[in-house]
């Protein structure tokens, strides 16, 4: 398939004196980079240009490990896709394999700068697969007769071939492939569970549509009235589309993590409810909620099917927010659905020659932490980096003998320069304060420098 070439729109801040002449590319052109991802770094990776950190590789024996590698000639690739992967240090023996697909005007160094999924590969072993689009758009094809079929030519065909590669080159466990996108990339992850039921175990949307929306049969790119709220099915309806692409197939069908903000003005927030009503009538649960909870400050969080973390369907819905809705913290929340973090059913790292304590102080509102990590290895640390995740509802608000960042969920603390270097048997000590929404729990599991550590 030859790739589109429709000339993508300017970006916000240049729209204004354009709009006469660019109306009807603009909606397609808000598909942008998420605004949290934007503002925030995970980590140093997201600090320096990422076409500068970009190795290139054919084999896994040339991929660097945890470097974002560019992968060429890695199969089937119909509309001349980019992939690069990313190898953690520490990779599991057969790891699982997370897809994560960029936003319209993105791609696949910006997915990998903008979100913590290589940071949480580091702490969990897995591989991480960015897509990213050549065509002039940037955005994936989620629209055209091709995509919305299995193996029909288009984006989906190449994603696939990206998947087998890593599946082939690290013995990876295809019982654990998942798919997780921001905006186009989240159409994308609605697509890719229906035409690959068999090859993705589960998805994460944030701000999508559903499988099929976004439909078009004369080659553009853009449905408004999908993109406007405007498109409703029956959920009997929205489940054929789903199972009309890969025709007799019978067997089990990914569980879907769906997000979205009630102001988005980009992909309308009636979307959300549609996408419901899709993936509870694909996987044959109750569209009335089997739970209903408030993670944060907020949110609602509905789950069908299950109650569980791992719920057939779970929709997540943020108050009061726009389009560009990914925070930090959101990658943990869709690896927890995955079951790839503590307390789930994926590969966990292997405890490593360290050991954490933590001593807490909690009030109604607030409490301070005491962390103690001890090196209980036969080599010296020369600089540490201490993840773990806080609790829902609490936000760090100052600490001392470490940098904390970000403030809540998935969190990093990185040594100061007077207490980087820790000797075998020898311990160092760090602390923060936080306010809490009434949870005041240590964090469980911790990982220095991408290893896991022992507790107690």
């Amino acid at each position: 398939m030859t790739p589109r070439t429709r000339p993508h729109p300017p970006r916000r801040s240049s729209l204004v004196a354009l709009l006469a002449v660019l109306l009807p590319f603009l909606t397609a052109g808000l598909l942008a980079a998420p605004q949290a991802a934007a503002r925030t770094a995970p980590d140093a990776r997201a600090e320096a240009a990422p076409a500068a950190a970009v190795a290139r590789a054919t084999t896994a024996a040339a991929v660097p490990a945890a470097t974002l590698t560019e992968v060429t000639g890695f199969g089937t690739n119909p509309s001349n896709l980019q992939m690069y992967v990313y190898v953690p240090a520490n990779v599991a023996a057969h790891p699982a394999v997370v897809v994560a697909v960029h936003y319209c005007t993105g791609s696949g160094p910006a997915m990998y700068a903008g979100t913590e999924f290589a940071s949480l590969a580091d702490s969990y072993g897995f591989v991480v697969v960015y897509p990213s689009v050549t065509r002039a758009s940037k955005c994936f094809d989620v629209a055209s007769p091709a995509a919305l079929r299995r193996g029909g030519g288009s984006d989906p065909v190449g994603i696939k071939s990206m998947v087998d590669w890593v599946a082939t080159q690290y013995s990876a466990d295809t019982t654990k492939v998942f798919a997780t996108g921001i905006s186009s990339g989240a159409m994308m992850t609605n697509v890719l569970l229906g035409d690959y039921p068999d090859v993705f175990a589960a998805g994460a949307a944030f701000s999508g549509v559903p499988f099929g929306c976004f439909a078009t049969t004369d080659g553009s790119e853009w449905n408004s009235a999908c993109a406007g709220g405007t498109v409703s099915h029956t959920p009997q309806e929205w489940g054929d589309l789903v199972r009309g692409a890969y025709p007799g197939y019978t067997g089990p069908r990914p569980r879907m993590q769906l997000w979205h903000g009630t102001t988005d003005d980009t992909l309308r927030y009636p979307n959300f409810g549609q996408e419901i009503k899709q993936w509870t009538n694909v996987l044959g649960v109750s569209q009335t909620p089997a739970a209903t909870d408030t993670p944060a400050t907020g949110w609602t969080r509905t789950r069908y099917g299950a109650t569980g973390d791992q719920a057939p369907v779970e929709a997540i819905s943020l108050q009061g927010v726009g389009h560009n809705l990914y925070a930090n913290g959101m990658a943990a929340r869709a690896l927890t659905f995955f079951g790839l973090t503590a307390g789930g059913t994926g590969p966990q790292p292997p405890a490593g020659p360290c050991k954490v304590a933590v001593t807490t102080s909690a009030w109604n509102t607030g409490l301070t932490a005491t962390v103690t990590l001890t090196n209980t290895g036969t080599t010296a640390i020369d600089g540490w980096r201490l993840a773990f995740t806080l609790p829902s509802g609490q936000t760090v608000t100052n600490g001392w003998n470490a940098t904390i960042a970000p403030s809540s969920g998935a969190v990093t603390a990185t040594n100061v320069a007077y207490n980087g270097a820790v000797a075998p048997n020898a311990s160092v000590s760090f602390g923060y304060q936080a306010t809490h929404t009434g949870n005041s729990a240590q964090p469980g599991a911790f990982t220095l420098n991408g290893t896991a550590c022992t507790t107690g």
